[in-house]
């Protein structure tokens, strides 16, 4: 038997339909240690930036950006919401607290439903361009993943988070593409963040709070982003949208 996909798909889509299968393990993950669900989640955003690299040097295919989209759903859509789900369950009961658990749970389909939606207006619209409507959903998962293995695993916080990002994901808030530099500096400090455990297996020379130091740093990289990347991060030949508008404005008023 032939396998359709073979000589059509090229490596990067390899690593896409990996983090695909990062975001699955993730999920299952998620009902034994939400912290290693949420290390999944890192693991999956490192191959998205990753599965971009080896496009730009090694080529794509037609195939790519939806494969990409797909993949995204299940790492940054599902994964993240079923991390929230668990941490959930875990503290509260449906029995004891069915109000709070159901409006948690349909906050987290919430989620997932906006993810689906954003990533599918990202394909059709915005994929060439070098900034995204609404807020990206690896930004997401990474701040709810890196909140988590920080230690902020309260249920009404990460309920509260993952209601504002869904909103975020279907608002017409515009991001730009995070710089080469900047996206290195964030890949490395997730690769941190998921190697910390296994560099405490193999030694014990490392602090205890190292692991949770890179946590914070993750998250405060992250939130920081999330809220100052809309005004101040537009550079490096980007325009933002109140520059191009005010621009094109002047063009006029100058024809």
């Amino acid at each position: 038997m032939r396998f359709r996909f073979v000589g059509r798909l090229g490596l990067a889509d390899a690593v896409t339909v990996a983090n695909a299968a990062v975001g699955f393990l993730a999920v299952v993950a998620a009902a034994v240690d939400v912290r290693l669900a949420a290390r999944l989640i890192l693991v999956a955003a490192v191959a998205d930036g990753l599965d971009g690299v080896v496009a730009r040097h090694r080529g794509s295919t037609d195939a790519g950006p939806y494969l990409d989209s797909l993949a995204d759903v299940a790492s940054f859509g599902v994964a993240p919401a079923a991390l929230v789900a668990f941490v959930l369950l875990d503290a509260r009961s449906f029995a004891a607290d069915p109000a709070f658990v159901g409006v948690g749970v349909g906050v987290a389909a919430l989620f997932v439903s906006m993810a689906v939606a954003r990533l599918g207006l990202y394909t059709a619209y915005d994929a060439d361009e070098r900034e995204t409507v609404g807020v990206p959903t690896t930004l997401a998962a990474t701040v709810l993943a890196a909140a988590v293995i920080a230690g902020y695993t309260a249920p009404a916080l990460l309920v509260a988070a993952t209601a504002v990002f869904a909103l975020l994901m279907g608002s017409t808030v515009t991001y730009p593409d995070l710089h080469a530099q900047d996206a290195l500096v964030m890949g490395v400090v997730q690769a941190a963040v998921i190697l910390t455990p296994l560099a405490h297996a193999v030694t014990s020379m490392l602090p205890a709070w190292i692991g949770e130091g890179f946590a914070f740093a993750l998250l405060f990289l992250a939130v920081g982003y999330l809220v100052l990347g809309p005004r101040f991060y537009w550079g490096d030949g980007i325009r933002s949208p109140t520059t191009a508008t005010d621009g094109d404005a002047a063009d006029d008023r100058g024809a």
